[in-house]
């Protein structure tokens, strides 16, 4: 019995869509493809902007000590609220990595999850994640909405949201994002 190069062909390519479902290819993959087609986020105009106010916000360090989100007043910050289990989220922590890498020591950030320690230390150690992590303590309050994730806010210096990021992913990793952090460094 002879079998076509179509049959062959057919035969391949359901092949690589069922691996997409079943081993870690697909996985890999489907990170890759998110990657893709994230994109720098654009800032919101200035007058539209949100504004925080209220700096009392209580969270956890990677060690499980408590701290206040106060001692970020008059900083620029970065938050991003993540889940592990989520693979948007996978993507966008890559270019948030290559974000800290860059801006680690100039700017504060909060990657923050509402997940317990061990899973999120397995989770950093197995993707080679070196950003600080935050816990989020649920039922306390905070200036912005923990419900979506992934979500990231970019905060300027006098508290104003300069960009809100919800519902997808967004590459941190690029010029934009690097000339517009620069430019709220360097206002008063």
């Amino acid at each position: 019995m002879k079998i076509s190069k179509k049959t062959v062909l057919n035969i391949l390519l359901i092949g690589f869509v069922v691996s997409f479902f079943v081993t870690p290819l697909g996985y890999y993959g489907k990170v890759w493809l998110n990657k893709l087609f994230s994109f720098s986020p654009a800032p919101t105009s200035e007058v539209n902007r949100s504004q925080i106010t209220d700096y009392d916000w209580k969270l956890k360090d990677a060690e499980w000590n408590f701290f206040n989100f106060e001692r970020s007043r008059g900083k620029v910050v970065f938050i991003n609220l993540w889940a592990s289990w989520r693979l948007p989220c996978v993507a966008e922590l890559q270019s948030i990595q290559e974000f800290y890498n860059a801006y680690g020591d100039k700017i504060d950030f909060y990657i923050i999850t509402n997940e317990e320690r061990p899973p999120v230390e397995a989770f950093m150690e197995e993707h080679k994640f070196t950003f600080p992590v935050t816990y989020l303590i649920i039922g306390e309050k905070m200036p912005i909405n923990p419900e979506e994730v992934p979500s990231s806010y970019l905060i300027d210096k006098n508290g104003a949201i300069v960009i809100h990021k919800e519902k997808g992913i967004a590459d941190w990793d690029n010029g934009k994002i690097y000339d517009l952090v620069d430019n709220l460094l360097a206002t008063q």
